[in-house]
């Protein structure tokens, strides 16, 4: 007989990634982002635990869009009042908010619960290379 092995958030082995989003295009990126947060990736996965892993994407600001979507996507944000619906394109936000771009893309692809919002907080992002991470010794994720 089969042993079902349950995993609790004591056991899980929490490691840490870096990479690098030079030249990535934008939804293979968040995917394996999304997925290495959910700890998908591992053979002891469990969907009511958080064993994900933490991702560091440094270069956040030189993301790549596809096709015209720089210009023809649309964010949209409502304020909850009449009237209150505000758009914004790629190209805005990247002049804003460089990281948003990457946040908002990996944020649609987790699950909306609280556990998805915990996992959420194992995402660092920056617009430059440099991050303040280094003593957790990140390995080098590559992006195909």
């Amino acid at each position: 007989m089969r042993q079902t092995t349950i995993v609790t958030h004591q056991k899980t082995d929490k490691q840490w990634y870096i990479i690098d989003a030079e030249g990535q295009i934008l939804g293979r990126l968040a995917t394996i982002c999304a997925s290495y947060l959910r700890g998908k990736n591992k053979p002891t996965f469990t969907p009511n635990v958080d064993m994900g892993d933490n991702i560091i994407v440094i270069n956040a600001d030189k993301i790549v869009l596809t096709a015209n979507k720089e210009k023809n996507k649309i964010y949209y944000h409502h304020s909850g009042y009449p009237g209150g619906l505000k758009t914004t394109t790629p190209s805005e936000l990247r002049k804003r908010r460089p990281i948003a771009i990457i946040e908002k893309a990996v944020k649609g692809m987790i699950p909306h619960t609280k556990l998805g919002a915990k996992q959420f907080k194992n995402l660092y992002v920056y617009a430059g290379s440099e991050h303040k991470h280094e003593a957790q010794k990140p390995k080098k994720l590559e992006v195909k």
